[in-house]
C-alpha cells in the first residue's frame, strides 16, 4: 500500500498513516500515524503495558466481568482453548495446578470419597487387590506406550439413570482420550 510521504500530505488526503522512510526516535523505519508515533513504537508500548497490567492484581469488577463474558460465550471460549496446541494446554494446566493446590486437593479428596463410598464392604481382600492391580497395570501401559491410560468405571459412579460400584468387574483400562470422551456415560460394548 502506498502511504503519503509527509504528515501534511496525509492530512490533505484524509489518510491515517504516512511513511517518511526515515527512522523514528527509537530507530524504527515504519509507517507513522498522523496523531501519534510510528506503528512499531505503538506495538512495543502495547506489549510492555500489557505485561505491566498482567502483573497487577485483578479487581473484583474485572473478575466479575470475566465471569459474565465466560457465561455468555462459554462455547467459544472452550473451542478456543481446545484448539490450542497440546503443549500449551499442558503448560497451562501445570501452571494452574501449581498456583491452585487447594482446588486440586479438594478435587482429589472428592474423587477418593466417591470411590470409598462406592466400594462395597463385602469385597474380599483378593478383589481389593485386583483393583490395585488394575491401577498398577494402567501405569505400566502408560510408561510402555507413551500414551496416557486411565482406569474407567464401565457403569459410572455418578450418572442420572444409574450409579455403578467401585468393584473389579466394573473397571476397565482405556486411553485417557477415550475416557474423556466417555465422561460419565455408560460404556457400550
Amino acid at each position: 500500500m502506498e502511504y503519503p510521504s509527509t504528515r501534511e500530505e496525509a492530512k490533505r488526503a484524509g489518510a491515517k498513516f504516512y511513511f517518511t522512510g526515515k527512522p523514528c526516535t527509537r530507530g524504527h523505519v515504519a509507517p507513522r500515524k498522523i496523531k501519534g508515533c510510528c506503528i512499531e513504537c505503538m506495538r512495543e508500548d502495547w506489549v510492555t503495558d500489557n505485561e505491566r497490567r498482567k502483573a497487577l492484581p485483578k479487581s473484583e469488577a474485572s473478575k466479575a466481568a470475566g465471569k459474565r463474558y465466560y457465561e455468555r460465550n462459554k462455547d467459544l471460549v472452550k473451542a478456543k482453548a481446545a484448539s490450542r496446541p497440546l503443549e500449551k494446554q499442558s503448560a497451562y494446566k501445570t501452571k494452574y495446578k501449581k498456583e491452585n493446590p487447594e482446588v486440586y486437593r479438594v478435587l482429589c479428596n472428592a474423587r477418593r470419597r466417591r470411590h470409598r463410598e462406592a466400594t462395597p464392604t463385602w469385597l474380599t481382600t483378593e478383589q481389593k487387590e485386583d483393583i490395585k492391580q488394575l491401577y498398577t497395570e494402567t501405569q505400566k501401559i502408560t510408561k510402555l506406550t507413551g500414551v496416557r491410560y486411565e482406569v474407567d468405571h464401565i457403569i459410572p459412579l455418578i450418572n442420572d439413570s444409574v450409579c455403578g460400584l467401585h468393584v473389579p468387574w466394573n473397571l476397565q483400562v482405556i486411553p485417557k482420550i477415550d475416557n474423556l470422551k466417555k465422561a460419565n456415560k455408560i460404556a457400550c460394548a
